[in-house]
């Protein structure tokens, strides 16, 4: 296990370094001495060892949750095995049916004529055959019909307008990729699974070692029908991360389409911040989908969002505005915030700014454990 624990960076029990020890021990008291010295040294390795660092992530919905669980997973655990690999191909084909039903839906939505030769194809996947599909297959006539449908330039020309319905942001990805993906031996590979996208329901645990600290890390539903789940995780958190994706600020609500997303994350991070479960919880702010809302602002403006916005089509300065937006939620002057912006299907991004949280929430639950 020792080279295992290597390989993840972490501390294998074997090797935890003792104080040095005199040969001659001296006089009696002398010993007494060095034997309590050892004795409190081992014990609070021991309570180390022992201490759980527990995670909690929060936010709404599609704010990148589930995608920083699993990058904890390609981090610190093994690898996906290629049965789990495999479990992905449904969800993926599921993906990519429902996002060209939906660029499909926006053609009839805002009037934006197909091509003759793509209405057939239209017309199959928009059938009963496709309705509420569980399994999806992916045949060589639905592959051929997604794909004239993705080439067609009405599609092209709603995908544009993509802010203004409810699309995956990993669409493109996979509609480009169609021709791997369609392949009889296909085996999701590590973005394959960090772009795929299945609805949290309930509470997924994921647990894993670093440095010889067991970190818990639960993963609850962001849709407000899951969010009355949330209390039931909030004893004993020794960190909260909230993930905000900077790229909603132009969109709506699965649930609630009069409601903008992005002040659905800022009413729920005022409430969450300012929560006497939180009180003494250190705060971590993932301002996520970075690489998304880089490419974004350049067309749509902050104030779409924000009409205090002066910034113009500036990524650094609407980042700032953002940013400055969530801290002033915070009520309590003493209570640190700490705030790191993140592409959430980033491995080495997330890996850079999962240190900087390993050691906050460290810190903080080597306080709590009475160790410093």
């Amino acid at each position: 296990s020792s080279a295992c624990d290597r390989d993840r960076g972490t501390t294998p029990r074997s090797e935890i370094s003792l104080p040095q020890m005199s040969c001659c021990w001296g006089k009696a008291d002398s010993a007494m001495q060095q034997s309590d010295s050892i004795n409190k040294f081992l014990k609070e390795e021991r309570r180390k060892f022992e201490m759980e660092v527990k995670l909690l992530l929060l936010g709404a919905g599609e704010s990148g949750k589930s995608t920083i669980a699993k990058q904890m997973r390609i981090l610190y655990l093994n690898e996906f095995s290629t049965e789990e690999r495999l479990a992905y191909k449904n969800i993926i084909s599921s993906n990519i049916l429902t996002n060209i039903q939906s660029l499909v839906q926006a053609t009839n939505t805002f009037d934006v004529p197909l091509q003759e030769v793509s209405i057939p194809s239209a017309e199959r996947l928009m059938s009963e055959e496709f309705e509420d599909v569980v399994i999806v297959t992916m045949t060589p006539s639905l592959v051929s019909d997604i794909r004239t449908l993705w080439l067609d330039s009405g599609i092209q020309q709603v995908f544009q307008r993509s802010s203004e319905f409810q699309l995956s942001d990993s669409a493109g990805y996979y509609f480009d990729k169609l021709d791997v993906v369609c392949q009889e031996g296909y085996v999701p590979n590590e973005e394959d699974i960090l772009r795929s996208r299945a609805k949290t329901t309930g509470i997924i645990e994921t647990e894993f070692v670093v440095e010889g600290v067991t970190f818990k890390m639960l993963d609850v539903g962001g849709q407000r029908s899951e969010r009355k789940k949330w209390m039931h995780c909030f004893q004993d958190v020794t960190a909260v991360i909230f993930c905000v994706a900077l790229s909603e600020y132009d969109l709506r609500l699965y649930e609630d389409e009069r409601t903008n997303r992005m002040h659905e994350s800022l009413k729920i991070f005022h409430e969450v911040c300012n929560s006497r479960w939180f009180t003494d919880t250190a705060m971590i702010l993932f301002m996520n989908k970075r690489d998304v809302f880089e490419r974004k602002i350049k067309r749509i403006g902050l104030e779409v969002c924000f009409s205090d916005y002066k910034g113009g089509l500036n990524y650094d300065n609407a980042v700032q505005f953002i940013q400055n937006k969530f801290l002033s939620q915070n009520e309590n002057n003493k209570k640190a915030i700490y705030t790191h912006v993140t592409c959430a299907t980033d491995t080495r991004n997330i890996s850079v700014v999962f240190l900087a949280v390993k050691d906050i929430a460290l810190r903080r639950a080597l306080d709590f454990a009475g160790v410093i």
